[in-house]
């Protein structure tokens, strides 16, 4: 998945945080894009065919697609060709300080013609789309992890996946103590005694082209990097798969009208801090008064 992995286990030995790492492992055989045999690659390779997946990649696909209708879609995983064609076509370690290629801003076209069958684990893609699920990809292997490990017999655990987190079991007797790096002189803090927390920034995982600095972070409507007022946002939601894709969201649409008209909602069982381009800060939503800044 390209990131650094965190994993603190209470009350469990090195077996089971060995079995964890392996877990994590084979998540990541299936779900990068950057690996020829994943089975997210042959789905996307599957030119329009029926494609059978595994129970974890149908959760993936599911949430994913869940994440787009209920954001309106600013959250989209259809952005495949689109970060491709913004330059992100190896992994980010891979990418280094080369200068990437940067083609001709490619459409978003969403997942309304996306066939699913859970029963029998089937995907369809339609010709021409390709699914980058991006941090929810993270944010689903700590969910699935940290409550994997608890189920297990570990007392409490935290899974922090490249910044996508999840606490699952009793938490330290202080709680979870974390800091959010939204690149401002002083961080914001978190305490978490459940749930997960998420972080999708455009101030990150950045590479040079000949049309100037590029990131991962694409904006479905425009199928470009996004060049919206936000530019890190923070959500702290019970699953970390949703608090990644509701970030994602709020960082491509803040100050839009149509996200105005539907944040009450989206954060209604939710929080999320987000960080302006002038260095302004704004916190929102059920958990708001959850970030200490």
């Amino acid at each position: 998945m390209g990131s650094d992995a965190h994993l603190i286990l209470i009350g469990a030995d090195s077996e089971l945080a060995d079995s964890l790492v392996e877990r994590l492992k084979q998540l990541e055989l299936r779900w990068s894009r950057f690996i020829s045999s994943s089975e997210l690659s042959r789905l996307n390779a599957g030119s329009g065919m029926p494609t059978v997946v595994s129970h974890e990649t149908m959760m993936l696909i599911e949430r994913a697609i869940w994440a787009w209708q209920i954001t309106g879609g600013l959250f989209d995983p259809t952005v495949l060709t689109a970060v491709i064609s913004a330059g992100y076509t190896k992994s980010f370690e891979q990418l280094g300080n080369e200068h990437a290629a940067r083609s001709t801003p490619a459409e978003v076209p969403g997942c309304s013609e996306i066939e699913i069958n859970p029963s029998i684990n089937l995907v369809q893609l339609p010709v021409g789309v390709g699914i980058d699920p991006g941090g929810i990809g993270k944010g689903l292997a700590a969910d699935l992890l940290a409550v994997e490990a608890v189920e297990a017999g570990a007392t409490g655990a935290l899974v922090s996946l490249g910044g996508d987190l999840r606490v699952a079991g009793d938490p330290p007797e202080e709680g979870w103590e974390v800091a959010l790096d939204h690149f401002q002189p002083r961080e914001a803090r978190v305490n978490l005694h459940g749930g997960a927390l998420a972080t999708s920034s455009t101030l990150r995982r950045r590479w040079s082209t000949e049309e100037g600095e590029a990131h991962h972070v694409i904006d479905p409507r425009t199928g470009q990097p996004s060049t919206g007022a936000a530019v890190s946002c923070s959500v702290i939601a019970a699953e970390a798969w949703w608090a990644e894709a509701l970030a994602t969201a709020l960082l491509v649409g803040w100050g839009s009208e149509e996200l105005e008209l539907e944040l009450s909602g989206l954060l209604d069982q939710a929080g999320a801090l987000v960080t302006l381009a002038s260095g302004e800060q704004l916190s929102r939503g059920a958990f708001a008064e959850s970030f200490s800044l």
